[in-house]
């Protein structure tokens, strides 16, 4: 296997503010703490200590025990689970929806990623014990983001109608999916094995949340993955307090607005990820999950028909703290309010939020985790790596959008030299001669000579990209060939792992295929990890 990397900001797949991050340009310092490398833990893992209460470890450990009721645990997790009342136990987290057949490929990415920083953070302090946890979405009611995945170019989609949590979605109809998903996978053993995972995780397994805890669980479980849903009463019941702050005092409305309008006095090239609301939660029951409004004085359930006077919604959430849902902007704290977290690791829209977060966890008293982005990777097979090989091509020229791509290879392999750029440069040598006549004769006749320098580059130009499309006429199967193999490689002019199921994969490499990825993924290279199989 070949292994290359490159910047994430020479893929162009990364947006300003998480290239600027990665960078760690000064005018964004103010919106985390600290920077994810492994000398900065030594700090967190201090401040997380001092700052987690003891009390929290047996609920948390007992929740996810009673979590895990009717699933297989494999000895790794146990202990994993185990350690977590011990004071000197961390965990790393990463979270993702929950995903017909986990999605996109990124999603092993994510929890790859976080599986080899808690390796690698034992390894710089052995004194310590550092836990992979995957935090399930289960709360998250967008089902149309979930119900597909691609596979060989084509959609499978789980076709439902739904409404509330997606966590409590019954698997009723998932049949009609392995049945698709089956014909066009084959018949090979790795199909099959496919065929058997899916079948084990939505066919035997009543609804989407322990569906997707079992599918998880079988893929990852052996390296001590910890796999927690928030959607618990007795974890809920640590959040009242901070529920309490946002629903009745608008905490984080106040927080996250402010720091809103301070990263965009730092770029207007900063996309706003998410904004936050008066109130951060939703009611929870069932097929419900929606906003908690407030309207002069009392709350509203927004599109339902209940209603709260303040006094009533205060003792709605301490006696039924799992009936409140917290939304993107809450969610976080919530998460670090339950775990003994140390880092968070996420993709680039995840962190982008998460730098709007930081002075409401101040303001809240928590500790602000470090955020790492997630690995990020292309994987060539052995056929896909050989066609880039007899084409001459650079990985990374791959990146470039494919107008881009195609004009800078053909100037490469043209027998005829299609850069005028030396033409260009002669003309401004003859155009200066020209300016020093004209300031020394005719100051006005300077405009002449300047619209008659633009009028000659433009017909340079011309001819330049005249003589380019002839060239790719020329070269027409090589053009082909060529955009072929980044459509495969990029579908949809989009990165892979954006994409492609993880079961394409599968079919290729089977079981080795995740240990590959652990082999290789380093998470705090800081850079776009190329695989090529060979």
């Amino acid at each position: 296997m070949e292994v290359d990397c490159i910047p994430f900001k020479e893929t162009g797949y990364f947006s300003k503010i998480i290239c600027d991050y990665l960078d760690q340009k000064k005018e964004l310092k103010p919106f985390y703490g600290r920077f994810p490398g492994v000398e900065n833990f030594k700090e967190q893992i201090a401040e997380k200590e001092a700052n987690f209460p003891e009390a929290h470890r047996p609920i948390l450990s007992n929740a996810i025990t009673w979590q895990y009721n009717g699933f297989d645990v494999s000895e790794s997790t146990a202990k994993n689970i185990s350690l977590l009342n011990n004071r000197k136990t961390f965990t790393v987290v990463t979270g993702h929806q929950l995903n017909l057949f986990t999605g996109p490929l990124y999603f092993l990415y994510k929890i790859v990623s976080t599986i080899n920083l808690t390796k690698q953070l034992k390894e710089s302090y052995p004194k310590y014990d550092f836990v992979p946890v995957y935090w399930m979405a289960t709360e998250d009611h967008d089902f149309d983001e979930i119900n597909f995945f691609n596979f060989r170019g084509k959609k499978v989609q789980w076709n439902k109608k739904a409404s509330g949590a997606v966590g409590k979605l019954s698997t009723d109809g998932l049949d009609a999916v392995l049945n698709m998903f089956s014909s066009e996978m084959g018949n090979s053993e790795k199909a099959n094995q496919l065929k058997g995972l899916f079948e084990k995780a939505y066919l035997q397994y009543n609804n989407l949340t322990d569906a997707t805890r079992f599918l998880t669980n079988e893929l990852f479980s052996e390296h001590g993955l910890v796999i927690i849903d928030g959607d618990d009463t007795d974890l809920k019941k640590l959040l009242i307090p901070y529920a309490k702050k946002d629903i009745f005092e608008h905490i984080p409305f106040q927080k996250v607005s402010t720091t809103i309008e301070s990263l965009k006095e730092v770029s207007n090239d900063y996309p706003i990820q998410v904004n936050p609301r008066e109130i951060n939660y939703f009611y929870l029951s069932d097929n419900v999950r929606e906003r908690i409004i407030e309207v002069d004085g009392n709350y509203h359930v927004n599109n339902t028909e209940i209603h709260f006077s303040e006094i009533e919604l205060k003792e709605e959430l301490q006696n039924h703290p799992e009936r409140f849902s917290p939304n993107v902007i809450a969610r976080p704290l919530y998460q670090e309010v339950i775990l003994p977290n140390l880092c968070y690791i996420g993709g680039g829209g995840e962190l982008a939020y998460w730098l709007e977060l930081k002075s409401y966890f101040e303001t809240m008293e928590i500790p602000f985790p470090v955020l790492l982005l997630r690995n990020s990777a292309l994987i060539l097979t052995e056929k896909q790596a050989l066609k880039v090989e007899k084409l001459d091509l650079k990985v990374s020229d791959l990146f470039l959008k494919q107008n881009s791509f195609i004009n800078k290879k053909i100037r490469e392999i043209s027998n005829v030299d299609i850069d005028f750029s030396p033409q260009k440069r002669l003309l401004e040598e003859q155009f200066q001669s020209m300016y020093q006549l004209a300031e020394e004769t005719d100051k006005t006749f300077l405009g002449a000579v300047k619209a008659q320098e633009v009028k000659q580059k433009k017909g340079l130009d011309a001819l330049e990209k005249r003589l380019l499309k002839a060239q790719k006429r020329k070269l027409k199967d090589h053009v082909i060939r060529m955009t072929d193999i980044q459509n495969e490689l990029f579908p949809n002019k989009s990165l892979q792992e954006r994409q492609l199921n993880f079961s394409e994969l599968f079919l290729e490499y089977g079981d080795d295929l995740i240990q590959m990825l652990l082999d290789q993924l380093n998470p705090l290279s800081g850079s776009f990890t190329i695989l090529k199989i060979t």
